[in-house]
């Protein structure tokens, strides 16, 4: 029996440093661009100019002074205190200081993130389409580390078969008996550990899978009109709530009516603006997809007094951020108390032409949030009614430059977003 628990040490024991070394690699690889996604990636892009700067180049841009990044990620409002000519202008520029992250991302992570920025390469079609020229980022080496894995447990296997067939012909020439060598296909204790680690494996990626269940990032159906929110929003500077006013009055956004689009298209009807490109860099015709949508309003641009708005018939429009039926989210709420922009859920919608989902929009991405995201208190009528905080702050008791957390006033309790 001795070889067979040989046998299993070493399997077990390589198994085991192999899954080590590859959760180490991978989570050293990948932790600056999830501690981003996780943290950054609603206020900022790397790239582009998002709620707050585009971050490559930010160290170049605080003087290679880490130490100081370290302080004004923490607590912006502190350091704007200091007086650094640099951080004043970024306020007086976006009229807002950045998320205090002190105490939900120390000095390691910090780095890490800056590091990510760094060595940050920009990937994917450009407008007019073909590509950056830029190398693509460095995908995860999962199905390496499995292939090697699986090289490596079929090599100790052989040599444990080697060795037992070499100990049988020692036994044999010095006269001992010993019994016939079980074949690996019968031999129980390898079956056993066969099916211990197909288990894991199975429900590790079950689990992964289960976890992922009707979460839709990047997700960008085509719509039955290519409708650019880049020209609309971006170049014509279009307010969000001109279109979508159920965002400030209530639960749903609201998808505008034909009657609506109507309002400009009835005197415009050509397109003379940017090249528009789809994401697959295809050109788009902008003048052909104006007359789709006369042909829903049921408009003639030749007899514009003639038309009847009664007669438009609805865009069925593809939807593309669903929540699950358990859980409450009110857009009103979330614009008018919380005062956030449209970018911190739904991304640069601006520079978007057909619309994708940004988040994942799961549950931990939105505690995440309400952790991390301060409270306006400051001529915000709808938190009259916490009484407490109010005087902890006139008093000093609380630090108004951190500022106070939904989660503080009750922002991650169950009945929040699930009754």
């Amino acid at each position: 029996m001795t070889h067979r628990r040989i046998a299993k040490t070493i399997i077990l024991s390589t198994i085991l440093l192999l899954g080590l070394s590859f959760i180490s690699n991978t989570a050293s690889a990948q932790d600056g661009k999830a501690l981003f996604n996780a943290n950054c990636a609603s206020c900022h892009k790397i790239d582009k100019e998002l709620t707050g700067p585009a971050l490559l180049g930010v160290e170049d841009r605080w003087g290679g002074d880490r130490k100081k990044l370290h302080a004004w990620i923490k607590n912006s409002g502190s350091f704007l205190k200091t007086g650094d000519k640099y951080a004043n202008d970024l306020f007086a520029k976006y009229k807002s200081s950045m998320t205090s992250f002190d105490g939900v991302l120390d000095e390691k992570q910090i780095d890490a993130i800056l590091d990510y920025i760094k060595n940050w390469k920009p990937t994917g079609p450009v407008e007019g389409g073909g590509t950056t020229g830029a190398k693509p980022e460095e995908s995860d080496n999962s199905l390496l580390f499995g292939i090697l894995t699986l090289i490596l447990a079929v090599v100790a296997l052989t040599l444990l078969q080697v060795n037992s067939n070499l100990k049988k012909l020692s036994d044999d020439k010095s006269g001992i008996a010993s019994p016939e060598p079980v074949a690996f296909w019968k031999n129980k204790s390898y079956i056993a550990m066969f099916v211990v680690v197909l288990f894991i494996i199975g429900g590790y990626l079950t689990t992964k899978g289960a976890i992922g269940l009707g979460r839709n990032k990047e997700y960008q159906p085509k719509q039955p009109i290519y409708y650019s929110h880049k020209v609309h929003a971006g170049t014509n500077q279009i307010n969000c709530l001109y279109c979508h006013n159920g965002a400030e009055q209530g639960k749903h956004a609201n998808i505008p009516s034909v009657n609506i689009c109507m309002n400009c298209h009835k005197a415009i009807n050509e397109y003379k603006g940017e090249k528009i490109v789809d994401a697959e860099g295809n050109e788009v015709n902008g003048t052909a997809q104006i007359q789709e949508l006369y042909k829903y309003a049921g408009f003639d641009p030749k007899k514009p007094n003639e038309w009847d708005a009664s007669k438009a018939t609805p865009i069925q429009w593809v939807k593309i951020h669903n929540l699950p039926d358990h859980v409450y989210f009110n857009h009103s709420q979330h614009v008018v108390a919380g005062k956030q922009q449209c970018q911190t859920c739904h991304g640069e919608i601006t520079a978007m032409g057909e619309v994708k989902q940004f988040a994942d929009l799961s549950m931990g991405w939105c505690i995440n949030c309400h952790r991390t995201t301060q409270v306006q208190f400051k001529e915000n009528g709808f938190y009259s009614i916490y009484e407490k905080f109010h005087n902890e702050l006139k008093s000093g008791k609380l630090d108004s430059t951190k500022g106070i957390t939904v989660e503080k006033i009750g922002g991650t309790e169950c009945q929040k977003c699930h009754y």
